[in-house]
């Protein structure tokens, strides 16, 4: 249980210990900012992260994006990297050169990151062939993996490109500068891509570029077919990999790299705190070099600015009619998914290079910081002449973009698309738009959705509050405010340091098509949460968001929250930094299927051969020999899903800021936290008040505090239950005719809590935990077109009863037509927010066809799903299904298929409980 005093909560070093370690060196002058518990918990997490025994760093010196290798996210090992984690680094560097006064660490990350991760010229060695007046031949983007490889279609215009020539005068050359966002430090794959050779020389030792994510919004990881950054054809098929992905009459060696403005973003961000720092410290001289390269990364940034192809931005609904931009109008001044780079390589004949934008903006990557940053502070202003222009209309673009997608609870919505499902399509009638670019609530990808992780909403938020710190910027605050009230009201943290916030978020409706001079409510747009997380990453993001707001705004609100999260993160400790355990069950796709284009064969460097039907463990069997390959193959051949416990580096860097911020900016002098350190007083007269069959009601005696409560924990059985504001709670979902104890704490603003109440007992009452069958089934098209090879859609089934239902007596149909071709079907749950192995799925015959009715998609629960609370949705499943033969469909007439691409009522899509239609009317 959390005591009044930080240092519970906090794992302090020695100085002894930190000195040990070889990799902490502090300073004299340092002395009076280590003193307090936050800032020696910062020295602890940041000696764990570069101690060599822990092993986050490559021989390379590059930090990995784990230190365990078994990892499947959105890198595809543990040991590759990302510019994300060497972003996070460098940040992480900077806050060491704050409290000890050391910047030597971070200019190294820097020069590193030359050598490495931004492909010098060795590695586009044939950039001068760029012409900025055609930049890129077009390629639709297609939904589906299964679309590609994609023609090229040069009769599709493409615009000029208005930055390169200013580049290139200000800089010397036509070599783009910024980071490639994927690297296999291990060279586990074994193209060795090496930086600064331009070259393929196989397996070997050494940091290789690699390349992955190239067909389409549904291609997960599990989908994936790497392959190298300098494809010289020596693996592969007979054109390497290059007819995976695009379609051409003939094939060039070449090489290729794409950009996450996000994490060059923060490489920026990193920059402004070192400037800020060193120059606080009379040491602005000793960062001059690396705030320099930081400033030429956001000039080459604003490559992220601007539509894919240089289309013009707004109104884009046909590719061919959509016209090719000219000057800035195809500049939509966001923060775009990526931008990518690419040419023909050395000596392969005919130079040729190119360069793309991106046409959708996440509000998950947005950074006002960065933009501020480059427009405001000399020493960050980059050299080109329209630069610092470009980054203060991108700040103000920023800040309406969030302010557009912020929902009625206070949770920011996806994002928006100048190029429909990324071939310049018309998007659905009615959906709204942001300066002529159509809302999208899960821009760029969809298997999991993009917009569904939590994770993005701190990364975010945390941006804009350090933008709102720094600058105290009356927008800022405004959205701002609104999401913390929003999140903390779905935050718990107990008394015993256990905590949880959102994991899953569920999307409905869309925002009011913007209007700058009068912007809307958006009462239409709304979030729900659909479970809960302790991903201690995730945690250190959102206590840094509420340390940089408290600390600005004064709410101490907000203050003890972070408190309260970072004390609760910290009492996870390893030997290797702050982690707690996950179960992976998304682990069963280490069997997923891969698409391979018929007739298509080639080879892994280490032999594994790539044809249709291989597995993504297929093409990747070196995992086998991984020390905990047996717990996947274990729960592969049925058993229980794997648990890991994993030390992303991002994540144990993020900690280390938390830590490192809260003490600069909430910790008051002498080393202790300011204002309230005493605990409230004991609960009393803890009694229960009713019982259902799924319900306990407790009520108590108000506690006492020297300044006030603010809430109460409530425990059932010795976990967090959820947390009240007054004396009353009443816990739901529970199973009939069970018993179950329950204790109380009190809490103040300042993040103290007492002591448990003496515990009561209750049991429910017997009845029918299934619920009576009241349901709702909530649809939306995820495949505009209408004759392709594929039926796709979501559903979510709401139950709209007072009772829970166990999901495993729920079946749902949509009926659909065959219309000729194979009899068989594949089916698939690319998504579930309860998990995909959760739900079932198949094809079924109807006994009577009907027109638009022959078939049916089946869709039911395993007992692993659970019940489903009154009032809950079970939220998205992401479904699809394709006949054997992969002929196409005609979905025109379907009986269950609508045209709405935002989730809304279906009465077409049958619901039976306990077999009886409880929701629906059958064709």
């Amino acid at each position: 249980m959390l005591a009044a005093g930080m240092a519970q909560g906090i794992a302090v070093a020695t100085p002894a210990s930190r000195a040990g370690s070889g990799a902490v060196a502090t300073t004299a002058a340092a002395g009076a900012a280590a003193d307090d518990p936050y800032t020696q918990a910062f020295l602890t997490q940041y000696a764990k992260i570069k101690a060599p025994a822990n092993g986050y760093f490559s021989p390379d010196g590059l930090p990995y994006h784990s230190v365990e290798t078994l990892m499947v996210e959105a890198p595809d090992h543990g040991h590759q990297t990302t510019s994300e984690a060497v972003s996070f680094w460098m940040w992480l560097e900077a806050a060491y050169g704050r409290v000890t006064g050391n910047w030597a660490p971070f200019n190294a990350a820097w020069t590193v990151a030359e050598k490495t991760i931004i492909p010098q010229h060795a590695d586009q060695s044939t950039a001068d062939s760029y012409n900025p007046s055609s930049p890129a031949t077009y390629a639709p983007e297609h939904p589906l993996p299964s679309g590609y490889p994609s023609a090229l279609n040069g009769t599709v215009k493409a615009g000029a490109d208005p930055l390169a020539t200013e580049l290139a005068a200000s800089y010397g050359t036509m070599d783009v500068y910024g980071m490639h966002w994927l690297m296999d430090l291990d060279n586990v794959y074994g193209y060795g891509n090496k930086p600064g050779t331009g070259g393929e020389a196989g397996p070997g030792a050494g940091a290789s570029f690699i390349n992955t994510y190239q067909r389409g919004a549904q291609e997960s990881v599990w989908e994936t077919v790497p392959q190298p950054t300098t494809d010289l054809f020596k693996y592969g098929g007979p054109n390497g990999y290059l007819d995976l992905f695009v379609g051409d009459s003939s094939y060039a060696k070449q090489w290729k790299y794409t950009n996450a403005p996000d994490a060059d973003a923060r490489a920026v961000q990193a920059a402004y705190w070192a400037y800020r720092w060193a120059t606080a410290q009379g040491k602005a001289s000793e960062v001059a070099g690396s705030l320099a390269k930081a400033a030429k990364m956001g000039d080459y940034l604003r490559y992220a600015m601007f539509d894919k192809y240089f289309k013009r931005v707004g109104d884009c609904t046909d590719p061919a009619s959509c016209p090719a931009g000219s000057g800035r109008d195809s500049q939509h001044y966001l923060l775009s998914w990526y931008y990518a780079w690419g040419g023909a390589a050395a000596g392969s004949g005919g130079g040729w290079a190119w360069r793309i934008g991106d046409s959708a903006s996440h509000q998950g990557y947005q950074n006002p910081l960065a933009a501020w940053a480059l427009s405001n502070v000399p020493s960050l202003t980059p050299k080109s002449a329209t630069a610092r222009g470009d980054w203060s209309k991108s700040l103000t673009r920023q800040l309406e973009f969030l302010t557009w997608l912020q929902s009625s609870e206070g949770a920011f919505a996806g994002g928006c698309t100048n190029s429909w499902e990324g071939s310049y399509s018309k998007p659905p009638a009615g959906t709204s738009t942001f300066y002529g670019m159509a809302y999208d609530w899960q821009p760029v990808y969809h298997d999991p959705a993009s917009n569904n992780w939590f994770g993005f909403q701190a990364w975010g938020m945390e941006r804009l509050a350090a933008y709102y710190h720094e600058t105290g910027n009356a927008s800022a605050k405004a959205v701002l405010s609104k999401w913390v009230a929003w999140a903390s009201s779905e935050t718990t943290v107990g008394a015993d340091g256990s905590f949880r916030f959102p994991s899953t978020l569920n999307w409905s409706g869309q925002p009011d098509t913007w209007n700058a001079a009068s912007p809307g409510t958006n009462a239409g747009l709304h979030v729900t949460v659909v479970d809960y997380s302790n991903d201690v990453g995730v945690g250190a993001a959102y206590v840094k968001t509420l340390t940089y707001y408290a600390a600005k705004s004064g709410d101490k609100n907000a203050a003890a929250l972070a408190k309260a999260l970072l004390d609760a993160m910290a009492l996870n400790t390893t030997t290797k930094g702050i982690s707690v355990p996950e179960v992976r069950r998304d682990y069963n796709r280490f069997d997923d299927e891969v698409y391979i284009p018929a007739g298509w064969s080639g080879k892994m460097p280490n032999g594994d051969a790539i044809k249709p039907g291989s597995t993504f463990i297929g093409i990747r069997s070196w995992y086998k020999n991984d020390p905990d390959w047996p717990k996947v193959q274990t729960y592969l051949d049925g058993g229980a899903a794997p648990t890991f416990t994993y030390h992303r580096f991002w994540a144990q860097a993020a900690l280390a800021l938390a830590f490192a911020i809260y003490a600069e900016l909430l910790v008051a002098g002498g080393g202790q936290p300011s204002g309230d350190t005493q605990a409230p007083t004991v609960p009393a007269g803890l009694a229960v008040t009713a019982t259902t069959a799924n319900s306990v009601s407790l009520s108590w005696s108000a506690a006492t505090d020297n300044v006030a409560v603010t809430g109460y924990d409530v425990y059932r059985n010795g976990v967090l239950a959820g947390n009240a504001t007054t004396t009353t709670f009443t816990d739901s979902g529970l199973a009939a005719t069970t018993a179950y104890s329950y204790a109380v704490a009190a809490r103040d603003a300042g993040g103290n809590t007492s002591a448990l109440s003496a515990p009561v007992s209750a049991t429910t009452k017997s009845g029918g935990s299934t619920g009576s069958g009241a349901v709702k089934v909530q649809y939306k098209n995820s495949d505009s077109a209408a004759t392709d090879n594929q039926i796709r859609m979501g559903l979510q089934v709401v139950n709209t009863g007072s009772a829970p239902i166990d999901l495993s007596t729920v079946k749902l149909r949509y009926w659909f037509s065959s219309d000729g071709g194979a009899s068989t079907f594949g089916t698939y749950c690319d998504y579930a927010a309860l998990g995909s192995s959760n739900i079932t799925h198949s094809v079924v015959a109807v006994s009577s066809p009907k027109t638009g009715a022959d078939r049916y998609l089946e869709v039911g629960f395993t007992g692993g799903a659970g019940t489903l609370a009154a009032g809950a949705s079970t939220g998205e499943l992401q479904l699809r299904l394709n006949k054997s033969d992969w002929s196409n469909f005609s979905e025109s007439d379907d009986y269950s298929r609508g045209t709405n691409t935002a989730y809304a009522d279906s009465s077409k899509v049958g619901a039976y409980v306990a077999g009886a239609l409880a929701w629906g009317t059958a064709p």
